[in-house]
């Protein structure tokens, strides 16, 4: 396993959002809902304790995609919580998992995976027990953009051909589409350096996002008043891994790059269990060196931008946006 140490700057300053592109991308981690035990354990901080570690999922899947990490971080002392992202939209997938932060005593390190990112950016937005942000292979979304613009600005991602739509109806009697990854796919899009025994049964146990939560606008970003730690997932087809290190830089992580899928906490349990580990002692990564997102790849994406959106957004993001009508 190959680690590179990218960056480990200050927070940055940055503003400005990013003119509007409807496009799709999306973002995962695997498993059912976990919920813990909110109190600190163990020894740690000055408090005497251990911050308690939050792990957030993206879309695709559910909790259990934390599992290895969780198991390390417990023999260790920390308390984890690993709550279910419901994946509706991202103004209320932050709302709940902000409620669950505010559930918890003492210290917080808070920690998303790709879509979870974008989650835990704005659900950490005014707790001050949120002490470290950590983002795996994730979003990491300024106030006011979408996911699907930001995608839709650098190369690398293969997921647009591979997303299955899927109309549904909502309470109010209003439509939406789902968007889960086509079954075929799954493994070469998602999750490549996995057995593939393992990522069938993955495929199969997928959890969709509704594309409401790509066009959903974040309502804040706590990675510019909270320190932040970034790993990048070199072999990424889901999310560009031009973007996370775009999204890094602006804001200032310690960042480390993994030549991994982007399922990152599954394939390289250790490496992210590490940087969880710094980010709870406030370490930056070793022999810090400045990342570079690469002028070209910016350029070029402005033609891949344009096919992009075609492909995502399409009759599965109409019915999502249609005018609401009575169920039949």
């Amino acid at each position: 396993m190959a680690i590179r140490s990218v960056f480990g700057h200050s927070r940055s300053r940055r503003g400005g959002a990013v003119t509007a592109v409807l496009a799709v991308t999306a973002f995962a981690a695997v498993g059912p809902a976990a919920a813990a035990d909110a109190t600190p354990t163990g020894p740690g901080d000055g408090a005497g304790t251990k911050p308690t570690v939050v792990l957030v999922h993206g879309a695709f899947a559910d909790a259990s995609g934390w599992n290895g990490v969780t198991e390390r971080l417990q023999r260790e002392g920390y308390n984890v919580v690993v709550p279910a992202n419901p994946l509706r939209g991202l103004a209320g997938d932050s709302a709940y998992i902000a409620s669950v932060l505010k559930a918890i005593q003492g210290p917080i390190v808070l920690v998303g995976h790709s879509y979870g990112g974008a989650v835990i950016s704005s659900a950490a937005a005014g707790n001050p027990s949120v002490k470290s942000l950590v983002y795996i292979a994730a979003f990491m979304p300024d106030k006011g953009e979408a996911l699907g613009q930001l995608a839709a600005k650098f190369l690398g991602s293969e997921l647009g051909t591979a997303l299955k739509q899927s109309p549904f109806r909502n309470a109010d009697g209003s439509n939406g589409t789902d968007l889960s990854i086509q079954l075929a796919k799954f493994r070469e899009v998602f999750a490549a350096d996995l057995p593939a025994t393992t990522t069938a049964v993955m495929a199969r146990s997928q959890r969709p996002i509704s594309a409401s939560a790509l066009m959903d606008k974040a309502v804040a970003a706590a990675w510019r008043t909270i320190p932040s730690w970034s790993m990048i997932a070199t072999g990424d087809k889901t999310i560009p891994p031009d973007l996370e290190r775009f999204g890094a830089k602006r804001a200032g992580s310690h960042t480390v790059e993994v030549n991994s899928s982007h399922v990152a906490m599954l394939s390289h349990p250790d490496a992210v269990t590490d940087l969880i580990r710094q980010a709870a002692a406030g370490r930056p990564p070793a022999k810090p060196a400045l990342a570079d997102t690469g002028p070209s790849t910016f350029a070029l994406a402005g033609f891949g931008a344009a096919a992009t959106a075609m492909a995502l957004t399409g009759a599965g993001l109409v019915l999502s946006t249609r005018r609401r009508g009575p169920a039949r």
